[in-house]
């Protein structure tokens, strides 16, 4: 075990040389096995005496050359994986108790989708860091929806806010997002009854104004507040035409000491100017900033993701603090982690190796990759890279830039406005050369992967206690359709002068630009998860064999190829805390995202390339019925909407079923070539029990989460429809 400690021993990082060997090894074996698979492909496709079986043998052909592709993405992590170890208690005398400055960026869009109660809880929790001294930490949050809700809601967060810190800070509370404090076995007594009545209290008032749809002069207290919301009332702005709003709800140098600045930022928006979704939004936070408080390091945080740990912050400076990383350190990554998963995940919300064994295995070579929360960012990063600045166009928004008047000074405020209007960027090196990259619906992916392109370098910092926690999709039609978004945008740069096979190889080299081409192309899962849930089973059906019979040498060959690639997975997910039962929900996850998101956005973005109409970006939705959570925590699937996406899923079901049932009765029968047709046989089989949720949904269920009646009559007559189709081809050859 090879360790090594770094700067005064605030960090270290160990590399494990035996774990290094047997994973090339493996790799190698694996390689092997795949080059004598395609040896078999080209024998086959030789030995095709017609049309149809020509056509069969290229399409899993084609499908084994991605999965081969895919795989060798994958490798890519496993070359020298590295760990690291943070000491965050020796940061205050290592900085002399004086932290740098430290800018939030919290973004949210729609007050329907993401209630303004669950973005609150994130913002006094961050607030609440333990951080030397508290009034260097500024919080901006980004209103993309431009909504009188949202803001109301944050003006009651800033009152509770003087009571909810330092109640904090002196009863050492560990959990300081008061709705998790609240949820867990806290300590009775007086004060903590006195707090829990204050939020309480704005918790109602929040959730009475979200009821009414609109913020009534009864819930406002002062004459600041109803000037404030007059211009929501007064505007008639609809959330494509919005002027910019800038209201510092909290400033240092008004509250005194113990409180960090609370600015909301809702900028300026206009059906004539393009608005790049969430990137736009992160950029105009990024130049509001660096008018008004101008931090060096930046954490950007999602609106669903509060902090779970008061150290967080030092154990970034950990990295941060390190001269010899400072030079080239662009950001220090924490994983996504979730709190109120049920037992099994049963939709693979932990993403173990996106969030987990990927980023360990990227830190090895030049750091992970931007996940887009829980990333504490350095804002020269942001300028040019390491060896080359970017002049911003106003000498305010320099990096090093010392802001010394107070953020509610009126030039300040002007300023501000300025720079977040939607005419700012226009013909300048916004989105291009500077901020956030603009070009991709997936911002974090495409603006980390464009930094290290540039020659910056990033951390993983994976503590024991998760640093953040948040909440995943809980309804399957939500899932999907984020993963759909993900989908379109990784696309976007798959195919771009951007892409990693190109322009990453070029300047980051081979193994980290496969590291990125593995996201970039992975919607393209959908070819061969849908290649190969019909194919065989339609061929199964009438008796035509496709794959090398048991007692044939090559047999041994696939099924090494099927296990191999299955047990590493396996392995890996177990090694990071994973359970069986959560990597058989994660497995089936990927097969269920290859024939809906995945598939549904490689053909938008198709789509896209020839001028048609795409969806473009949609918010998740964070809302959760009691129902719909009761069904969850029960490990029970909600479809409920009609959607394309669930038509394919429950087509490939029933095809599935049928041809695995029909083949093992006439299995029994003696009907059935066994020896030939087994991997068909086991193909569908291992589909089958992967869709017992679906079936389930389909036929034994009656609530509201069922799979609409719709979807299932659509499903089977287009599972027919196929079936009679792919015979009469057979018949007709």
């Amino acid at each position: 075990m090879e360790t090594t400690a770094v700067n005064d021993g605030l960090h270290s990082f160990k590399v494990n040389p035996l774990q290094l060997i047997v994973n090339r090894a493996y790799a190698l074996i694996y390689l092997f096995a795949i080059l004598a698979l395609f040896y078999n492909h080209t024998l086959n496709l030789l030995n095709s005496t017609s049309f149809i079986t020509f056509t069969i043998s290229i399409s899993i052909l084609i499908s084994d050359i991605i999965l081969a592709f895919m795989w060798s993405t994958t490798q890519a992590f496993r070359m020298r994986p590295l760990t690291r170890k943070e000491c965050p208690e020796k940061i205050k005398n290592f900085s002399n108790n004086n932290f740098p400055p430290l800018d939030i960026f919290i973004c949210t869009a729609d007050p329907y989708k993401e209630p303004p109660l669950n973005v609150v809880n994130t913002v006094l929790s961050v607030m609440a860091y333990d951080y030397c001294p508290i009034e260097k930490i500024s919080v901006y949050v980004s209103d993309d929806g431009g909504s009188e809700l949202t803001l109301f809601a944050f003006i009651e967060a800033a009152k509770f806010a003087v009571h909810w810190l330092p109640f904090c800070r002196e009863n050492r509370i560990i959990e300081r997002c008061p709705d998790a404090y609240f949820s867990s076995n806290y300590i009775e007594n007086p004060e903590t009854q006195k707090i829990k009545l204050m939020y309480e209290s704005m918790k109602t008032r929040i959730e009475n104004v979200m009821e009414r749809g609109k913020v009534d002069e009864e819930y406002i207290s002062n004459e600041e507040e109803l000037q404030a919301f007059t211009k929501f009332w007064t505007a008639g702005f609809t959330r494509h035409n919005l002027p910019s709003i800038i209201r510092v709800l909290y400033d240092k140098g008004i509250t005194g000491h113990g409180m960090p600045n609370l600015i909301y930022l809702s900028r300026e928006k206009s059906k004539s100017s393009p608005h790049n979704f969430k990137a736009g939004a992160l950029k105009a936070l990024l130049r509001v900033s660096g008018i008004m408080t101008n931090a060096p390091i930046i954490l950007t945080l999602d609106c669903d993701m509060y902090f779970n740990d008061p150290s967080t912050p030092q154990r970034a400076l950990c990295y941060f603090l390190d001269q010899t990383l400072w030079p080239t350190l662009a950001y220090v990554q924490f994983p996504q982690c979730y709190h109120g998963l049920n037992d099994a995940d049963i939709y693979g919300g932990e993403f173990k190796a996106l969030f987990h064994s990927n980023p360990v295995g990227m830190d090895g070579l030049s750091g992970p990759n931007n996940v887009g929360t829980g990333c504490f960012f350095r804002r020269r990063a942001f300028f040019g890279s390491p060896s080359s600045f970017e002049k911003p166009e106003i000498q305010e928004l320099v990096p090093d830039h010392v802001v010394n008047k107070p953020i509610q000074a009126q030039e300040i405020l002007q300023q501000a406005h300025y720079v977040a209007s939607c005419n700012y960027e226009n013909e300048s090196n916004w989105g291009s050369k500077m901020g956030f990259r603009y070009g991709s619906l997936v911002e974090d992916y495409f603006t980390g992967f464009r930094l290290q392109c540039e020659g910056w370098k990033s951390v993983f910092c994976y503590p024991k206690r998760p640093a953040f926690l948040g909440d995943v999709p809980i309804s399957l039609y939500d899932v999907v359709s984020q993963n759909k978004r993900w989908s379109v945008g990784l696309l976007e740069v798959a195919f771009s002068k951007y892409s990693p096979l190109t322009f990453g190889v070029q300047y980051m080299g081979l193994v980290r630009a496969h590291c990125y081409a593995h996201y970039a192309f992975w919607p393209i899962w959908s070819i061969p998860i849908t290649l190969y849930a019909f194919i065989p089973q339609l061929s199964l059906l009438n008796g035509v064999a496709i794959f090398p019979k048991v007692s044939n040498p090559w047999f041994s060959c696939t099924f090494f190829l099927f296990l191999g690639a299955y047990g590493q997975d396996c392995f890996i997910f177990m090694s990071f805390q994973g359970t069986f039962k959560r990597w058989w929900s994660d497995q089936r996850m990927w097969m269920i995202r290859g024939l809906s998101c995945y598939l549904f956005g490689t053909i938008e973005n198709l789509t896209k390339h020839l001028g048609l109409s795409t969806q473009g970006f949609t918010v998740t939705s964070k809302v959760v019925d009691n129902d719909q959570g009761k069904r969850y925590q029960q490990g029970i699937f909600e479809f409920r909407v009609v959607s394309p996406m669930f038509v394919t899923l429950a087509t490939a079901s029933i095809i599935n079923l049928v041809a695995f049932l029909k083949s093992v009765a006439e299995s029994f029968k003696g009907d059935q070539n066994l020896d030939g047709l087994f991997i068909q046989m086991f193909i569908a089989g291992f589909v089958v029990i992967n869709c017992l949720p679906i079936y389930e949904a389909m036929v034994l269920r009656g609530d509201k989460g069922r799979m609409p009646t719709r979807v299932t009559i659509f499903s089977t007559f287009l599972a027919a429809g196929l079936c009679m189709a792919f015979a009469f081809l057979l018949r007709s050859v």
